[in-house]
C-alpha cells in the first residue's frame, strides 16, 4: 500500500447526538486517568451580585475601649479581598435529604461529615470516597428505628455534634427524652435512660423525662458531655456509665405561672486557652441566662433573668475561644453580646431577624479563631459578623429564598459548612487557603460511569419488552425533583415493595401465610375427610338421616329385638297436666 493511498477508517454509524458516543474510544492504547484539576474547582465558584451590607440596628452604644475595627472603613475594597479573608468563594452542594437540614457535624480530622434532618435520618458523607461526580451520602440512618419493631417511630434530629478530643464518636439528639452516643459508622455506643415522668422532684429522676433540645461535649474530658432538656434540667453524662446521669442541673423558673419549670433551649461549654474554670453557659425559655463555672453545679455563678424576652426561643448560644466573650441569637430578633467578667448586662445589642418560630435549632457560632461570628438568616444569607461590635462584615447570599438553619466553621479544614431549609448542604472553601475536605473532592478525576449503569441505553424497551410485562416503578412525576428517587427512576423498590427497574421482574413476597398454605389438591387426595371444611355442617349431617334410619350402624345388632315405643292414649276428660297437690290447711 502506497504512502499516497487515503485510508477510510470505518465509522460506527451513530447520529452527532447519540448518547452512546460518550463510551466509544477516543485513542488506543493505555489511558492515563487525569482531571484539570482548576477546570473542576473553577466550575464551583460562586457568581453572587454584591448585595449591599444593611447597617444592622445598634440597640445600646459600644464601649469606648473598643479596638475591632472603626466606622470610618474604606467602602471600595473588592470582591477579591473578601475572598481572601473567608472561605466563601467557591462551594460545594450536597443534596442527600428530602427535609430541612437542621444540624451538621464534622470530625475533627475534617474526613467524615455527619448531616441531621427534619426528616428523621442521618448521612454520612466520607470526602476521601467522593468525587465531582459521585456527591451521595455511602450510608443513611435513622437512629430511632428498633431492629425488634418495624413500626418504630421516627423523630426529627435537633443536633449531632462529634467528640472535638475523640473523633471516633459523636453525640446525636433527636426529639425524644434519650439521647445517643454514635460511633463514625452509625454505630450506637450508649443510650442514656429515660427517667421516671411520674416523679415530680427532677433531681431524683435517672435521666430526662422529655424531649432533649440540645447537647454538647465537655472540652477537656472526652467521657462527659451535657445535654438540656425541656423538662428545665440540664443532664451531666458519662458515656461509659448510661444508666443514670453523673450530675443534674434543675433551673428553678421565676417566670409567672410556670410553677418553677421551663424548657432548656441552648447550652454551651467552654475552656480558656490560657488555663482556668470551664464555663457551661445555658438559655432557657423564660429568657434567663444561666453561667457556671467550674465543676460545682450546686449553685449558678451568675444568672441573667431578663437576657431575652421571655417565651421566645433563643436556640444559638456560643462560647469565644479565649473564653470571655458569650453570644447568644434569641427569638426576640435580637443578638446580644456578653462578658463573663461583668456578667449583668450586654456588651452590644444589634437586631436580627429570628427564625426560631419555624426551626428552633438555627445557631450562631464563633470562626475558630475568634475573629469572627456566623449566622444564618430567613433570606438564605450567610451573615459573618465582626465579634467586637457586631457589624455585618460579609453578607452572602447561600440559598436565597430558603431559611438558612444551621452553619459551621471547621478548624483544621477552614470551610464553612451550612444547612437550609431545602434540604442542600453548603459546604464553602476557599482554594488558596482551605485545605482538604472539598477541596479535595473537587481535586480527584470524575467517577466513569459503565455503559451497563443506565439501561436505557443498553436495553430496546419497544422490543426487547413487551409493554404488559413492565413493572411499574410508580409515579415519579409526584416525587420532588430533588429526591433520589426522581434523579434515580430505575434504582430501588417502590412503597408497594416492586423494583423501579423495568429489566428486574416482580418477585412476590413470601408470607408466613405463604409458607404454612399447602396444595389444595394435595390436602383433598391425602387427607381423609378434608372436605368437610368446605360444607355445612347441618346439610351434612341430614344428608345420612335417611340411611341411619333404615341400616343404622350403630344399633344393627339390636336391630330385630328392639322394642317400639309405645305411649298412653290419653282421652279429652283427663287433664293434661299433674295432678295438683292438695293444699295443706
Amino acid at each position: 500500500m502506497s504512502e499516497d493511498e487515503d485510508f477510510e477508517v470505518e465509522d460506527p454509524g451513530l447520529a452527532g447526538d447519540d448518547p452512546m458516543r460518550a463510551f466509544l474510544p477516543q485513542s488506543f492504547g493505555k489511558k492515563v486517568k487525569e482531571a484539570d484539576v482548576a477546570a473542576q474547582i473553577g466550575r464551583t465558584k460562586r457568581i453572587i451580585e454584591k448585595a449591599p451590607i444593611h447597617e444592622p440596628q445598634r440597640i445600646v452604644p459600644e464601649p469606648a475601649t473598643k479596638d475591632y475595627g472603626s466606622d470610618d472603613d474604606s467602602e471600595d475594597d473588592s470582591d477579591q479581598s473578601d475572598d481572601d479573608d473567608f472561605p466563601v468563594s467557591h462551594e460545594l452542594v450536597l443534596k442527600t435529604h428530602d427535609k430541612p437540614v437542621t444540624t451538621t457535624g464534622l470530625d475533627p480530622s475534617g474526613a467524615r461529615l455527619v448531616t441531621g434532618s427534619n426528616d428523621c435520618t442521618l448521612k454520612f458523607h466520607d470526602f476521601a470516597s467522593m468525587t465531582p461526580t459521585t456527591l451521595r451520602a455511602f450510608k443513611s440512618i435513622d437512629p430511632s428505628a428498633s431492629k425488634t419493631s418495624e413500626n418504630s417511630e421516627t423523630h426529627p434530629i435537633n443536633h449531632v455534634e462529634f467528640n472535638p478530643l475523640s473523633g471516633g464518636k459523636f453525640l446525636c439528639v433527636s426529639a425524644t427524652p434519650q439521647a445517643k452516643i454514635m460511633n463514625r459508622d452509625g454505630d450506637v455506643l450508649a443510650e442514656f435512660v429515660k427517667g421516671d415522668m411520674y416523679l415530680r422532684d427532677m433531681n431524683n429522676t435517672k435521666g430526662h423525662i422529655s424531649e432533649v433540645t440540645t447537647g454538647t461535649w465537655n472540652p477537656v474530658d472526652q467521657n462527659i458531655c451535657v445535654t438540656a432538656g425541656t423538662d428545665s434540667t440540664l443532664r451531666i453524662w458519662d458515656v461509659n456509665f448510661k444508666r443514670s446521669q453523673k450530675d443534674v442541673i434543675v433551673h428553678k423558673s421565676r417566670a409567672a405561672g410556670s410553677a418553677g419549670r421551663t424548657r432548656m433551649t441552648a447550652v454551651a461549654w467552654g475552656s480558656p486557652l490560657h488555663g482556668g474554670n470551664n464555663v457551661l453557659i445555658a438559655a432557657a425559655y423564660d429568657g434567663s441566662l444561666v453561667l457556671w463555672s467550674g465543676d460545682r453545679y450546686a449553685r449558678p455563678s451568675a444568672e441573667i433573668r431578663d437576657a431575652h424576652k421571655s417565651n421566645t426561643w433563643t436556640g444559638g448560644i456560643d462560647i469565644s475561644p479565649d473564653g470571655r466573650m458569650i453570644v447568644t441569637r434569641g427569638g426576640d430578633d435580637l443578638i446580644k453580646l456578653w462578658d463573663t467578667r461583668k456578667f449583668k448586662s450586654p456588651v452590644v445589642t444589634v437586631s436580627h431577624p429570628s427564625t426560631s418560630d419555624n426551626y428552633s435549632v438555627s445557631n450562631i457560632k464563633y470562626s475558630p479563631t475568634g475573629s469572627s461570628i456566623i449566622t444564618g438568616s430567613a433570606s438564605g444569607h450567610l451573615h459573618i459578623l465582626n465579634p467586637g461590635n457586631l457589624k455585618p462584615e460579609l453578607v452572602t447570599p447561600v440559598t436565597p429564598g430558603s431559611t438558612l438553619i444551621s452553619v459551621q466553621w471547621h478548624t483544621k479544614l477552614n470551610q464553612i459548612i451550612t444547612g437550609s431549609a431545602n434540604s442542600e448542604v453548603h459546604i464553602m472553601y476557599n482554594p488558596t487557603t482551605s485545605v482538604r475536605g472539598a477541596v479535595d473532592v473537587m481535586s480527584r478525576a470524575p467517577k466513569k460511569r459503565h455503559v451497563d449503569d443506565d439501561p436505557n441505553f443498553t436495553t430496546d424497551q419497544s422490543t426487547g419488552i413487551s409493554g404488559e410485562n413492565l413493572t411499574s416503578g410508580g409515579d415519579i412525576s409526584s416525587l420532588p425533583a430533588n429526591s433520589y428517587a426522581a434523579r434515580h427512576p430505575t434504582v430501588g423498590l417502590t412503597a408497594s415493595g416492586r423494583s423501579r427497574d423495568p429489566r428486574r421482574p416482580q418477585i412476590p413476597s413470601v408470607t408466613p401465610f405463604m409458607k404454612s398454605q399447602p396444595d389444595e389438591q394435595h390436602i383433598n387426595e391425602n387427607i381423609p375427610l378434608s372436605s368437610m371444611r368446605d360444607e355445612d355442617p347441618r346439610e351434612a349431617l341430614l344428608k345420612y338421616a335417611e340411611l341411619a334410619k333404615n341400616d343404622p350402624l350403630f344399633t344393627n345388632a339390636w336391630k330385630d329385638t328392639q322394642p317400639k315405643t309405645q305411649y298412653a292414649e290419653l282421652s279429652d276428660e283427663e287433664d293434661d297436666g299433674p295432678d295438683k297437690k292438695k293444699i295443706k290447711r
